[in-house]
């Protein structure tokens, strides 16, 4: 069972690392040095500050696959190794599980339901990591079970912070972990805010 976020690194917005035997990254934003480490990149929808071309290819190597909905999946040409995903469904690799799950907008027209978008349940060595993407609070999310969860804070085009406190009281994981803001909207007040206002019994840290 994870004991502390040490393999968890964040730059910048919802552009994640975690390393545990293998090395995954989440939407990768702003990778500005070729590392060329990546064993899976997730991608939860096509916008810039989620699918970086120029990050991607800092990262990848003759290995690394690449997930993303069809969106992302119709921007990568055939020298990439890639699996397309939609909501709601399991898919299981080599090495490692994952579960794709809904992310929309409900009042808002950024992320409509209809374009596909996803956030990813992870499992890796035994932990469940739950990364959101761009979304509100959806009925399908409040049954999420994750160990980690990486929630956006910044409003506007997803859940506000307050809604991301309620989202994570209710899903009740081990630690949780403010996303999303600092860039376009939102600012570090908001994952302030975020760490102050859960649950007690969740742990918290602020990456960036």
């Amino acid at each position: 069972m994870l004991k502390d976020l040490n393999n968890i690194s964040i730059n910048c917005q919802s552009s994640i690392k975690i390393s545990d035997g293998l090395t995954i990254y989440f939407d990768p934003y702003n990778i500005k040095e070729k590392i060329n480490n990546a064993d899976y990149i997730f991608i939860t929808h096509s916008h810039w500050d989620h699918f970086d071309l120029d990050s991607i290819n800092n990262l990848v190597n003759e290995k690394t696959i690449i997930i993303g909905p069809s969106s992302v999946i119709e921007k990568l040409d055939s020298n990439y190794k890639t699996l397309e995903v939609k909501p709601e469904n399991i898919y299981n690799l080599n090495n490692i599980s994952f579960m794709t799950v809904p992310a929309y907008n409900i009042d808002k027209e950024y992320h409509p339901k209809d374009a596909g978008y996803v956030g990813y349940i992870v499992t890796l060595n035994n932990v469940t990591y739950y990364i959101a993407g761009d979304t509100d609070v959806l009925d399908e999310l409040k049954v999420i079970k994750a160990d980690v969860i990486f929630l956006p804070v910044g409003g506007t085009y997803t859940m506000t912070r307050e809604e991301a406190v309620d989202l994570a009281n209710t899903i009740k994981p081990k630690y949780a972990v403010p996303i999303h803001y600092g860039l376009a909207v939102g600012d570090e007040l908001d994952a302030k805010y975020f760490v102050n206002n859960i649950d007690k019994e969740i742990e918290s840290k602020i990456f960036y």
